[in-house]
């Protein structure tokens, strides 16, 4: 019994140890722009059944109750968070917000397409709109050389107006990705995501239509932590550890003490 137990707060401390790194990282990118944080969700273990409940105690009766020993906890999965960030304003003409659900879409090395709700996009001295990496938003935007201004729409539609000429020219619209299961998107560095079998296929469309959001010009979308939330949730996880670890510490006495008994 008490090595069992040795090894069920042992699992105790490894799970708490993980959901502190997952704490750790939230706080870590609590200034990340587009950031979603992360929830350690726990399971048990499997389960030493003694004595199942209903099984014949005599030849007239049953056990009312089993006997049931647990062999600790572990981390199961996390689930990223997907509430809206608190949207700022930064004036900038190619940083964008995503007012709603939905992802930009984004051409990585070797032609993989990332998705992010990191919208502080920049602009090449060839005119293209690139990430803060200098990968090419998708489809790709081309500002031409003597652009004053340029304009976003909220369903994606861009616009420059050019010197020495009067009317604006259209150079395309900016389409959002979404996914049927948003949460099974794999998280890369970079605030990148990437589509996987639970996510389901990429669905493009249009900024505010289907339910995706609109775009939001000259804002960015802020790290939705919560640094009182993950404060609370530090201290909840430092606890536990502490309890377990004061566990292996009493388990490991009464071995001693049953040794110098024996």
């Amino acid at each position: 019994m008490p090595t069992s137990a040795l090894h069920v707060a042992r699992t105790g401390l490894e799970a708490q140890d993980q959901r502190m790194r997952v704490i750790a990282n939230n706080l870590a990118n609590v200034s990340t722009t587009g950031f979603k944080r992360d929830r350690a969700n726990f399971a048990t273990l499997a389960y030493q059944n003694a004595r199942v409940a209903g099984a014949q105690s005599s030849t007239e009766t049953a056990y009312a109750n089993g006997l049931n020993l647990g062999t600790g906890v572990g981390i199961q999965s996390t689930t990223r968070i997907e509430t809206q960030g608190t949207l700022e304003t930064t004036d900038r003409s190619y940083d964008m917000a995503l007012d709603g659900d939905g992802y930009f879409q984004v051409q990585l090395p070797g032609g993989q397409l990332g998705y992010t709700r990191a919208g502080n996009f920049s602009l090449t001295q060839d005119g293209q709109v690139v990430t803060t990496q200098g990968y090419p938003l998708q489809p790709p935007i081309n500002v031409p050389q003597g652009t004053t201004s340029i304009t976003i729409s909220q369903d994606g539609t861009v616009s420059a107006t050019v010197t020495g000429q009067t009317e604006s020219q259209d150079l395309g619209q900016i389409t959002i990705a979404s996914f049927t299961n948003p949460a099974g998107l794999q998280a890369a560095s970079d605030n990148f995501l990437m589509e996987t079998s639970a996510s389901g296929p990429a669905q493009i469309g249009i900024a505010g239509e289907e339910g995706r959001g609109h775009i939001r010009q000259g804002m960015l979308e802020g790290s939705n932590v919560n640094i009182v939330e993950e404060m609370v949730d530090m201290i909840e996880t430092q606890r536990a550890y502490e309890i377990n670890s004061k566990m292996i510490s009493s388990v490991d006495e009464m071995l001693r003490n049953a040794n110098q008994t024996l």
